[in-house]
C-alpha cells in the first residue's frame, strides 16, 4: 500500500513540478473528503490533463494517508500542500480562488551601538495574533509571509511562570543567558507579569460586540465561528455583565441593546440571527458600537467594545490613517478595544494590528474553536480586564560591559526615548494574568562587533561610565486604569558568567524567537535551522497542561517539511 501511494505522490509532484502557478494563487492541496482544483498555467498544454488526473489520484492517496498512523505519516515524503493530521485547529485546507491579503512590513533593525545610545525605549505588548496566523498557514500548507511574522507575538502567545508583585500590578522579572542563534552573544529575558484577579473578583463587565456581517465574512471560518465564538464567551459571563450587540455591512445597526447576561437565551437567540451579505462600513459601526458603549457605561466596571472581523474595510472611512483619528478619538471615552480576527483569502492584518494599538486594545486571531476557547474563556479575565495601562519599558545599558544590543522584535512598538517620561504618550495595556516577554540579543565587551560605525565625534568625548558589574537597568512606567499619572518600577540584570543552566521558561521563548527569526528570513538568524529550534524547544517544554508548548513544536517540524518541499 505504501509504494503504491510514494508512486501517485511522486506522479502528482512530476505533474505539479511542470505547472506554473497562477499569479495570485499558491498550488494547495485540501485534506478534506473531496478533492479540490489545482489552479494552474500549463507551461506545456499537455500537462493539463496530466495534472488534472493526479489531483484525483492524491485525493485517493490521502484517504490512504488517513488511515496510516501519525508516526507513519510523519515518516513519509509529504507533498507540498498535503497536510499532517496535527491535533489542533480547524483551520479550512480549501484555499480561496485569490489572496489579498494585507501585512505590513517594518524593516528590521540591526545592533546599537551602546557608547552611542545606551537607552532602548518600547511599548509592551500583549498581542498573539501573528502567531496563530501563522499556525493558520501552516497548517494550510504553506509558510507564512514575512509581514505577518511579528516575534513579539509569537513569544507572547505563551505564558511564563514570571512572579508577582506585592506591591505593584505589574512585576519585572530578569535573566540573563546564552544567545542560541549566536555563541558569542549573550540573551536577555525580560518577562512582566500582571497580577491574576480571581474569576469571582472581575468587576461588572459592560460588552459591546461590534460584527462585521459583510458579504467577505460569509463562510464558516469566519461568521460561523465567529458566533459559536461570542456564545462560548456570553457562558462564562455572569448576572452582574450587559451585553448589547451592533453589525455592520452596508450600513450599521443595533441589533441587541445593553441586556443583562441573566438573560442568556435573548443574547444567543441575537447572536443566532447575524447572516452575511453586502459592502463594510466598518467606521460607521465603530461609531455606533461606542456610543453604545457609553450608554451603558459602568464607572467602576469593565467597558469594552469587541471587534470581530476580517478587516476587509471598503466602504465609508476605509484608510488606515483616517480609522486610526476614529480610533484614537474614540478611545478617551474610558472604553477599551478588543479585537478579534477571523478569515483567509482577504484578510487585512495591517488594519486589524493598527486598530487594537491605537485604542487602548488588544489583538488576537481566531483560527479554530480551541483558540476562541484560549482568548475568551481560559484567558477572559487578561483579555477583557485591564489592570494596567500605557505600560512601557525603558532599558538603559552599561558600556562597561556590553558593546551593542538588539531588541528582538517589537518592530513597530519603539518610542522615543524622551516618550518614557511623557504620561501623554500611548502605550500597551495589560490584563489580568498577562505575560509580557522582551529578548535582547547582546554583544559583551570584547567580542567584536560588525555594526557599521561613526567617525569619533570633535566636540563631545565619551563620558567615564560608573563602575558597575551590571549589564542594565530595566524600568518600566504604568498607569492604573482609572488614573492618569503614572508609576515607576525598576530592576537591574548583574554580569554574571552563563554557566548555569538556563529555565524552561528562557529556553522555549528563545527558541520561539528563534523560528520567528528563521521565518522573517532575520539577517541575525545566524546558522539556526528548524531542527536546532525543535531541539531547543523540547528542552524548555517544561509544563504544559495545555499543550501549546507540544503543538509549537510540530509547527516548527510542519515549517521544516514545507521548506523542503518549496525548494
Amino acid at each position: 500500500m505504501k509504494t503504491k501511494m510514494y508512486a501517485t505522490l511522486l506522479a502528482t509532484t512530476l505533474a505539479l513540478s511542470a505547472c506554473q502557478p497562477s499569479v495570485d494563487q499558491e498550488v494547495a492541496v485540501d485534506t478534506g473528503e473531496q478533492p479540490a482544483p489545482i489552479h494552474v498555467q500549463a507551461r506545456n498544454p499537455q500537462v493539463m490533463a496530466m495534472a488534472e488526473s493526479s489531483s484525483v489520484a492524491l485525493a485517493k492517496s490521502r484517504n490512504v494517508a488517513k488511515k496510516m498512523a501519525p508516526d507513519q505519516v510523519m515518516g513519509s515524503a509529504m507533498p507540498y500542500g498535503m497536510m499532517l493530521p496535527l491535533e489542533r485547529g480547524i483551520a479550512p485546507s480549501i484555499k480561496p480562488d485569490f489572496n489579498v491579503e494585507a501585512y505590513s512590513y517594518v524593516q528590521e533593525q540591526g545592533f546599537v551601538v551602546v557608547e552611542n545610545d545606551p537607552l532602548s525605549t518600547f511599548s509592551v505588548d500583549v498581542d498573539t495574533a501573528s502567531y496563530s496566523n501563522i499556525r493558520r498557514f501552516l497548517q494550510g500548507g504553506q509558510l507564512p509571509p514575512v509581514g505577518a511574522v511579528r516575534i513579539e507575538e509569537m513569544v507572547n502567545y505563551f505564558t511564563y511562570s514570571y512572579v508577582d508583585s506585592a506591591t505593584h500590578p505589574v512585576a519585572i522579572n530578569t535573566e540573563l543567558g546564552a544567545c542560541p542563534w549566536q555563541p558569542e552573544h549573550k540573551l536577555v529575558q525580560i518577562g512582566i507579569k500582571a497580577k491574576d484577579i480571581a474569576h469571582e473578583d472581575l468587576p461588572p463587565s459592560n460588552l459591546v460586540f461590534l460584527v462585521d456581517i459583510s458579504g467577505s465574512m460569509q463562510s464558516a471560518n469566519k461568521l460561523g465561528l465567529l458566533k459559536k465564538s461570542m456564545k462560548m464567551l456570553v457562558t462564562k459571563l455572569g448576572e452582574q455583565d450587559r451585553i448589547s450587540m451592533v453589525v455592520y455591512a452596508g450600513a450599521e445597526r443595533v441589533v441587541l441593546t445593553p441586556t443583562s447576561c441573566k438573560d442568556k437565551e435573548t443574547i444567543v437567540a441575537a447572536i443566532e440571527t447575524l447572516a452575511a451579505g453586502g459592502s463594510t462600513n466598518g467606521a460607521g459601526g465603530i461609531a455606533a458600537a461606542y456610543d453604545l458603549a457609553r450608554q451603558g457605561f459602568m464607572p467602576g466596571g469593565n467597558n469594552r467594545v469587541i471587534l470581530a472581523s476580517d478587516g476587509d474595510f471598503n466602504v465609508g472611512t476605509s484608510s488606515v490613517g483616517e480609522l486610526e483619528k476614529l480610533i484614537e478619538k474614540e478611545r478617551k471615552s474610558g472604553v477599551y478595544l478588543t479585537v478579534l480576527g477571523f478569515g483567509m483569502g482577504n484578510y487585512h492584518d495591517s488594519t486589524m494590528e493598527v486598530l487594537a494599538d491605537k485604542g487602548n486594545g488588544n489583538y488576537a486571531y481566531i483560527d479554530s474553536l480551541q483558540e476562541a476557547k484560549k482568548v475568551l474563556v481560559s484567558e477572559m479575565a487578561g483579555t477583557l480586564h485591564t489592570v494596567a495601562k500605557d505600560v512601557k519599558l525603558q532599558v538603559e545599558f552599561n558600556p562597561k560591559t556590553v558593546q551593542g544590543y538588539r531588541l528582538v522584535g517589537y518592530k513597530n512598538r519603539r518610542l522615543a526615548d524622551e516618550d518614557f517620561n511623557n504620561d501623554s504618550k500611548d502605550a500597551g495595556e495589560m490584563g489580568a494574568g498577562h505575560t509580557v516577554t522582551a529578548l535582547y540579543e547582546i554583544i559583551p565587551t570584547g567580542v567584536e562587533l560588525e555594526e557599521a560605525s561613526v567617525d569619533p565625534l570633535k566636540y563631545q568625548g565619551a563620558r567615564p561610565a560608573k563602575q558597575s558589574t551590571e549589564i542594565l537597568t530595566v524600568k518600566l512606567r504604568y498607569k492604573l486604569p482609572k488614573e492618569d499619572s503614572s508609576r515607576v518600577v525598576s530592576a537591574a540584570v548583574p554580569n554574571t558568567s552563563v554557566t548555569h543552566e538556563a529555565s524552561a521558561d528562557f529556553t522555549f521563548a528563545s527558541a520561539v524567537a528563534a523560528f520567528g527569526l528563521v521565518l522573517e528570513k532575520s539577517n541575525y538568524a545566524g546558522e539556526m535551522g528548524y531542527g536546532n529550534i525543535v531541539t531547543l524547544a523540547k528542552q524548555g517544554r517544561g509544563q504544559d497542561d495545555n499543550g501549546y508548548r507540544a503543538e509549537f513544536i510540530k509547527l516548527v517540524e510542519q515549517a521544516e517539511l514545507l521548506r523542503m518541499w518549496n525548494r
